[in-house]
This record gives C-alpha cells, sequence and structure tokens, in this order.
C-alpha cells in the first residue's frame, strides 16, 4: 500500500484554571479544557489520525490517562512521538486537513500560528497542514459553550 488514510476525533469540556492551549498555541480565553494532558484537543484529534492511517491503536492506548508520565503532558510531544512512528513505518505526511468546533473563542486570529507550529512538529511546510474553525450554531455541549471538538485527517504515503 503507498498511501493510508486516518481519521480522529477528539472532545474536551472547559474548566477553570486552565489554559486553553490549541495546536501547541496558548489561545486567550477564561477557561482552559479539563485533561490529563493540556488537553490540546486539536493535537489529539491529529494523533488519532495518524494513529489511525498506522492502524495503531488510538492516543488512549500509546498515552493513556492513568499513566503519570502523561499527567499534564504537551500534546505537541505527543505528536512528536505519533509522528516517530510514521517515520519508523517508513511513509511520511502528505497532508493533515483538521477542523476545531467550538463557539468561543474565536480561532481565526490564531489559525496560521497554529499552523505553523504543527507543521514544525512535524517537519512539514505549513501548506501541509490546514485547520479550519467553525462553531456548532449553538447545538449540543459545543454550542452551549462546554467543550470544544476537534476532527482531523491525514494522508501519509510510503517513502
Amino acid at each position: 500500500m503507498s498511501f493510508r488514510v486516518g481519521l480522529g476525533f477528539d472532545t474536551h469540556q472547559f474548566a477553570d484554571g486552565r489554559d486553553l492551549i490549541l495546536g501547541g498555541i496558548k489561545i486567550e480565553h477564561h477557561q482552559g479544557l479539563k485533561g490529563h494532558s493540556d488537553a490540546d484537543v486539536l493535537c489529539h484529534a491529529i494523533t488519532d489520525a495518524i494513529l489511525g492511517a498506522l492502524a495503531l491503536g488510538d492516543i488512549g492506548t500509546h498515552f493513556p490517562d492513568t499513566d503519570l508520565a502523561y499527567k499534564n503532558a504537551d500534546s505537541i510531544e505527543l505528536l512528536k512521538k505519533a509522528n516517530s512512528l510514521i517515520n519508523k513505518k517508513a511513509y511520511s505526511i502528505t497532508n493533515i486537513d483538521s477542523t476545531v468546533i467550538a463557539e468561543k473563542p474565536k480561532l481565526l486570529p490564531y489559525i496560521e500560528q497554529i499552523q505553523n507550529r504543527i507543521a514544525e512538529a512535524l517537519g512539514l511546510r505549513s501548506g501541509q497542514v490546514s485547520v479550519k474553525a467553525t462553531t456548532s450554531e449553538k447545538m449540543g455541549y459545543v454550542g452551549r459553550g462546554e467543550g470544544i471538538n476537534a476532527q482531523a485527517i491525514v494522508l501519509i504515503q510510503k517513502t
């Protein structure tokens, strides 16, 4: 197989007293996301997509929330570890497409910085990483401002 595709999804609820980190970038907001690690929902979705493309399970299998080694972990570092698995299997990332679903905060001012941070972490050009933001039109828990969702798809190619 020369090409493989992986799909990732993650969700975290808001929590007081935490920084909001998305794609490795601190976002100005009065709440962060609740989680064992830094709860970077976007990095988690991309990590899951990478692991899925490799048929290696999910983020919880590789970085379980029961392991203290990952307590408050920087999710960019987890993303880098998933990328090392791609390299070990002689694949490379062709492109990443992702969407963050949140009512607030507005992410447009951060999108380019997030794309560049993810690309840098994975050794990609910024044009290989797409990050989009949308709302859920005030529907469901995301619409009520209780949390954030992210989804990602990754295409990898045999090197």
